[in-house]
């Protein structure tokens, strides 16, 4: 039996916590073991359940909240002038 990619993006949760019945399991294994978009969604999803489980603080420099703010103000309101000197 194959499984399309929706069925798999429907087990990553399990799959990760390894509570998939083993024939399931299996399943999605073979198709991941092929399938490069799925392979890189459960890494992604792997990677943001690290993320997201640190503890770590990282302090912002100094204006990044202002500038952020600006730069979402333009691009949602379409004011001033776009600047690649400013990132970000």
């Amino acid at each position: 039996m194959i499984i399309e990619c929706k069925h798999v993006w429907d087990y990553i949760s399990e799959y990760i916590d390894n509570s998939l019945p083993p024939e399931t399991r299996e399943l999605v294994q073979r198709h991941l073991d092929h399938c490069e978009i799925c392979s890189a969604i459960l890494d992604s999803t792997r990677n943001i359940l690290v993320l997201t489980a640190d503890d770590s603080v990282f302090e912002l420099p100094v204006g990044f909240s202002d500038r952020l703010h600006a730069r979402l103000d333009e691009e949602i309101h379409g004011t001033g002038r776009k600047s690649e000197k400013d990132p970000v």
